[in-house]
C-alpha cells in the first residue's frame, strides 16, 4: 500500500510490514530476488556499480563460508541442510550488509526469510523467462535442482515461486532481452522515484 505522496514505482514500505518491526540499524540498499538465470548477481555487481556500494550474494557466501560448491552441498549433505545454511546466511545478510544483495534463488522461498524480507526491505524480482535463463545459466550440473530435465524442472520451479517472488516484491523488472547494465539503470530509476 502506498500512501497518497509516493510516486510510481518502489513503494515507501512494504505493505505486509507492521511499521513498529522497523528498526534503524544497516541494511542492504536493495535485494534482488528471482529464479536461477534471472541475472540476479551479474546485474547486482552492475547495480553495486551505479550506485557505488557494495554488491553481496549469498550463494557465494555460504560456498565461501563452507569452501564447497552448493551443488557438493546439495549431494552430500541434502537439500535441507543446503536451506539451514542458506537461511542463516539470508538472515545474517539481511542486518549486517549494507549495499546490494542477492539472494539464491529459493531463499525466499523459507517462512522464516520471508518475514525478513518483508520488514521493510526494498525487493526487486528480477523477471526472466525460458529462453533467457537457458542462454544464461546453461542448465549445467552446477544446479542442483535443475539436473535432471532442466527446462521441465526451471519451468515447474518458476510456477511454484512466482506468486511468492511477486508478493516479496516491492518492483518487478523484467530482464528478457536486456543487458545488465540497462537492468541495474532501470533499477537505479525506480530508486530515485520511491526516494
Amino acid at each position: 500500500e502506498r500512501d497518497g505522496t509516493q510516486p510510481h514505482g518502489i513503494p515507501r514500505r512494504h505493505p505486509c510490514v507492521d511499521a513498529d518491526l522497523v528498526t534503524t540499524r544497516m541494511a542492504p540498499r536493495v535485494v534482488l530476488i528471482g529464479p536461477p538465470g534471472s541475472g540476479k548477481t551479474t546485474v547486482g555487481r552492475a547495480l553495486a556499480r551505479l550506485l557505488e556500494t557494495r554488491f553481496h550474494d549469498t550463494d557465494a557466501a555460504v560456498e565461501a563460508a563452507t569452501g564447497r560448491a552448493i551443488a557438493d552441498i546439495f549431494v552430500e549433505d541434502g537439500e535441507p541442510a543446503f536451506r539451514a545454511l542458506e537461511r542463516a546466511e539470508v538472515t545474517r545478510a539481511l542486518v549486517e550488509e549494507d549495499g546490494v544483495l542477492a539472494l539464491g534463488g529459493g531463499a525466499p522461498m523459507d517462512p522464516e526469510s520471508q518475514v525478513a524480507l518483508a520488514a521493510g526491505h526494498t525487493v526487486v524480482f528480477l523477471d526472466v523467462g525460458i529462453a533467457d535463463a537457458a542462454k544464461r545459466v546453461g542448465f549445467d550440473q552446477s544446479r542442483p535442482l535443475l539436473a535432471v530435465n532442466p527446462r521441465a524442472s526451471w519451468v515447474r520451479l518458476m510456477n511454484e515461486r512466482r506468486p511468492t517472488y511477486e508478493r516479496l516484491a516491492t518492483a518487478v523488472v523484467s530482464t528478457a532481452g536486456r543487458t545488465p547494465g540497462e537492468i541495474a539503470a532501470e533499477i537505479v530509476e525506480l530508486l530515485r522515484e520511491g526516494s
